[in-house]
Order: C-alpha cells, then structure tokens, then sequence
C-alpha cells in the first residue's frame, strides 16, 4: 500500500500567469460579493488573493494595504487599484478599482429610484431589519481576522487597544491617531526593529500559502518602478479629468447649480475621507442636509441604511445623497427627475473616486520601492495596529445601535440580537460565506417582521 502524503505550503507550485480576463471576471465577482465594509472586503480579498489563488504574497499584500490606510478614500477600493496595477498595469488598476465601484453604483441607483418612487415598503423594512444585525457579526468577523494576521506581539496589541480607547471613549480624531500610530511606528523600528517588521516581527509575517505569483522577492515589474515622468503624467490626467467635467457644468448650468455644487463639495468630501467613510459621514451629513438641503435627516439616515447593505465601499451612501438631491432638486428639469438624480449619481461617484486612482497610480511606484525597508514599513506597520481597534470601535458602533435601537435609556431588540447571534455562529463556527449570512438573515427578519405586525 502506498503510504499518504502530505505537503507542505512550500511544495506546492508557483501559480500560473493571470490574464486580465480572467483577474477581469474576479474583480467583477468582488463587486458583487463586496459586503461587510472595508474591513469585511479587504478580509475577501486576501482570503481569495492571498489564501486561495496565491497571486500576491501576505507580505506584499500587508505592505499594500498599509498603503491604503493611509489614503484618503475607501482603502478596500484602494487596494482592489493598487492590486490590479501590480499586477496588470494601468488598465489592470483601472479595471480591478472601476468593478469595485460600478456595481454598487447600479444597485443604489436603482434602490434609491424605488426608495423615491414607492416609500417605506414593509417588506423592504423587513429585510433590512435582518440585514442589520448581519453586518455587525460580519464586521467583527473582519476585526477578528484582521487582527489575527497583524498583532503578533504585545506592542501591536498594545497600540491596537490604545487606538479603540482613543476614538471610542476620547473621541480623538482620526487622523490623530494614525499620526500618533505612525511616530510610534517609525521610533519603534529604530529602538526594536523585529517588533515592527511587517506582520508584527512573526506569526503573520512568516506565515506562507505557497508561493504566491507575485511573492516575496518577485522584482518590482517595469511599470511599478519611479518614474518622475510617470508621476507628471498621472498627475497632469487627473487633473485634466476632473476640470474638464467641473468645466463643462459650470458653463451649460452655472456655478451655484445643484449638478456644480454638488461636484465641488464632493471633491473636498473625497480628500477628506482619511479613515474611511465614517470619518467623513459628519461633514457630508452637514453639507448635504443643512447647508444645501438636498434631503432630509430621515433620507440620510434611510441611505446609511442602504449603503451599509449593499456591496462596494460604504461611502457610496453619496450614490444615495446625489441621486435623491438630483431628483428633487430636478437638476435637469420637472420632466427629466429620474436623469436628473441619475446625471448627479454618477457625477458624484466620479469626483469621489477619481482621487483614489490618482493616489494608487501616482504613488504606487513609490511605494513597491518600500517594500523591503523597514524605516518605512515599521510606521505603516503601526497604522495597522491603530486600524484595528478602529474597526472593533465600528462594530461596537454597529452593535448600539442594533440592539439598542432607541439608545441605552429604550428598549433592548432581542430579536436582533438573536439573529445577530446566528450571524456570528454561521461566520465563526461554521465558516459560512457572507452572501449566505446575509440572505438568512434578511429572510429571518422579514419574517420576524410580518409574525409581529
């Protein structure tokens, strides 16, 4: 008889090339299967990038994502770019960060039309009702995964909790602590360089799945090395990308038009949205609703809701703020509300992402030059840390104001609390996927919904 063999990680084949057509049908499953938040879509991705098809190494991978944290914007669009750009160019970028988006962007397009047109619909509530508490077992499932792989030793830990008492018990801002989180980074390197070495100085950092298509010590492709010429030229089209459209509406309409505002003010939305959506919430809530009333308190709150259950980054909640302000502003006329709301969805969505492109195509030269320096990967390596007790404040967040609707002063939702629950068995006990977890519990809550009507 023969004798079975087992194999180590390191015995199995280097994967095979990838075509932009088939990394083309990933990145367009991604968009689809994006939900859970930032945390939740980066957790996909490198349990499908990194885990499962092995395209890019845990190192290359964390040293790319460092990146993104620090950005303005959506970091899981951003790593999706920057993914994509290593691997396939300019148009692998273009293509990997646009499939992120367009999905959602459609999705909410039509959600926000129906949400207009029909009003409060109970079977909608109902399901909503079940989604809600779905995505806080998914987001601390994130936290959990994340944290795993990145706090491998007692300082990581350490800047990990300091960094969730920071933002939920002192409110400090976030981009305080990710300043704080990188100047403990970089003097940490210097003072106890294995401390801070990507992935915590072990664990993670020496963890392998095989070799990866682009591993460890893969060079740095001809495209991803500095180029000053490079840099002038993503500059120079992005800025010619956004004047030309902001151009041509402040000629046809004006400059105090709803379409032109609403270009300008997300454009600043966009290059403040440093720690992701909801450090960005508050000043969109504020512009969107108070200064210019494109909608009401109870309509931001109501497209939240949507951008919370949908996929794709969070901060298309403004696919929602848009299409709804471009409707009942009839930006292009009483008899033209649905193109109207359309026309400022898409115009939104334009100016919030163009940014993030710009960052990953300009900066990602610079950046695949770090990727073996310490001096510059400890700091990043910090903001990792900061990061996830960020993301566990998130799923406190989500956890008040699931269960305790009304505040801690009302009413406990024990319901929600049993799906919730379930949410959490199926993701940690069972390794169930989120489409699964989500689809049950949306069906738990509208049925819990019609028994107590």
């Amino acid at each position: 008889m023969s004798e079975l063999k087992t194999h180590s990680p390191s015995d199995l084949p280097r994967p095979e090339p990838v075509s932009l057509g088939e990394a083309f049908r990933f990145w367009l499953k991604l968009g689809f299967i994006s939900f859970g938040g930032p945390a939740g879509q980066i957790a996909i991705m490198h349990q499908e990038l990194v885990e499962r098809r092995r395209w890019i190494s845990e190192r290359r991978f964390l040293h790319a994502l460092n990146y993104c944290m620090v950005l303005p914007g959506p970091e899981a669009q951003q790593l999706a770019t920057y993914l994509g750009w290593l691997m396939h160019r300019t148009w692998g970028g273009i293509v990997s960060g646009g499939l992120f988006v367009l999905p959602s962007l459609f999705i909410l397009i039509a959600l926000s039309w129906v949400y207009l047109a029909y009003g409060d619909v109970p079977v909608v509530a109902g399901l909503f009702y079940g989604i809600k508490p779905a995505v806080t077992a998914i987001v601390v499932q994130a936290a959990y995964r994340i944290g795993s792989r990145a706090l491998k030793n007692a300082w990581l830990l350490s800047i990990a909790a300091a960094s969730f008492v920071a933002i939920f018990a002192l409110d400090v801002p976030f981009p305080a602590i990710i300043l704080t989180a990188a100047v403990v980074g970089f003097v940490g390197g210097r003072l106890s360089p294995e401390t801070f070495a990507i992935g915590g100085g072990h664990g993670s950092a020496k963890k392998s799945y095989g070799p990866a298509l682009i591993d460890d010590d893969t060079p740095v492709p001809a495209h991803a090395r500095f180029r000053l010429s490079h840099l002038v030229a993503v500059i120079v089209a992005g800025l010619m990308l956004w004047v030309i459209p902001m151009g041509l509406l402040a000629a046809a309409f004006g400059w105090d038009h709803t379409l032109t505002q609403m270009g300008w003010f997300f454009t600043k939305a966009a290059l403040l949205t440093v720690g992701g959506a909801y450090a960005v919430l508050p000043y969109v809530y504020q512009g969107a609703v108070e200064h210019y009333g494109w909608l009401t308190a109870a309509q931001m709150i109501d497209g939240l809701a949507l951008g919370e259950t949908t996929p794709g980054p969070l901060i298309m909640v403004v696919v929602f703020v848009a299409f709804v302000g471009g409707y009942l502003k009839a930006a292009l006329g009483p008899d033209a509300l649905f193109l109207g709301g359309v026309l400022a969805a898409v115009l939104v969505t334009w100016v919030t992402f163009l940014p993030s492109f710009l960052f990953i195509l300009a900066g990602g030269p610079a950046v695949e030059s770090t990727h073996g320096e310490l001096r510059l990967t400890a700091p990043l390596t910090a903001i990792t840390g900061a990061v996830v007790g960020v993301i566990v404040n998130l799923a406190v967040f989500f956890g008040y104001h699931v269960l305790w609707p009304d505040g801690l002063s009302g009413r406990f939702d024990a319901p929600s609390a049993v799906i919730a629950l379930g949410a959490a068995l199926a993701l940690f006990r069972y390794k169930r996927g989120v489409i699964e977890v989500i689809a049950a519990c949306a069906a738990a809550g509208l049925a819990w919904r019609l028994v107590a009507a």
